[in-house]
């Protein structure tokens, strides 16, 4: 009787434990909300996605001057987002470095925005140096990149055509070697 009683107890309240799941979810929601990057009017009507062009950017890097992606057009780009705290990010930067050194002279470009708004300048620029990284590595100090591209997480690649528009999204990492490889003889394979 008393395994009839919980049961009916159970039913009896199962309204409000599916109201309180509701609110917890909700409350939950709102929380990671703060924490998501939002987007903002004035990239109201792009897309970071496979498909569309690719949000063109101008950002100091460790070459002299800036570098505008656009200056890029009809090569293929490997762009990708990260930050010197974040593991997967630090994994996948050798292979983007062998990547590059096999394929820059094809017209391959790789590009590393760095999250600088949310990393330590110091610490990113160390990194680059213990990694002996080549490729153009662009500070992203006021998180106009994070926003236009609309991220969610670190590292995030975006492969981009020669004709500027967006192949591929990968979140997160660290990538295969072998997958960037390939995807870059891919991309390449798109050059008239």
């Amino acid at each position: 009787m008393g395994l009839w009683m919980s049961m009916f107890d159970f039913t009896r309240n199962w309204g409000k434990i599916r109201l309180a799941i509701l609110g917890i979810s909700i409350a939950f929601i709102g929380v990671a909300g703060v924490f998501l990057p939002q987007s903002s009017s004035a990239n109201a009507g792009t897309a970071a996605a496979a498909g569309f062009q690719a949000p063109d950017f101008q950002l100091a890097s460790t070459l002299p001057g800036n570098i505008r992606l656009s200056d890029f057009r009809g090569k293929p780009v490997i762009l990708n987002l990260w930050a010197s705290w974040c593991p997967p990010c630090k994994s996948e930067m050798p292979a983007l470095q062998r990547v590059y050194d096999q394929y820059q002279s094809q017209g391959l470009v790789v590009l590393a925005v760095n999250m600088t708004s949310q990393d330590s300048l110091q610490d990113a620029t160390q990194f680059i140096e213990e990694k002996h990284l080549t490729f153009p590595v662009l500070w992203d100090e006021s998180g106009l990149v994070a926003d236009l591209y609309q991220m969610r997480a670190l590292p995030t690649t975006y492969f981009i055509r020669p004709d500027g528009k967006i192949d591929q999204v990968v979140i997160g990492g660290p990538l295969p070697e072998g997958f960037l490889f390939s995807k870059a003889i891919e991309l390449l394979g798109e050059m008239q």
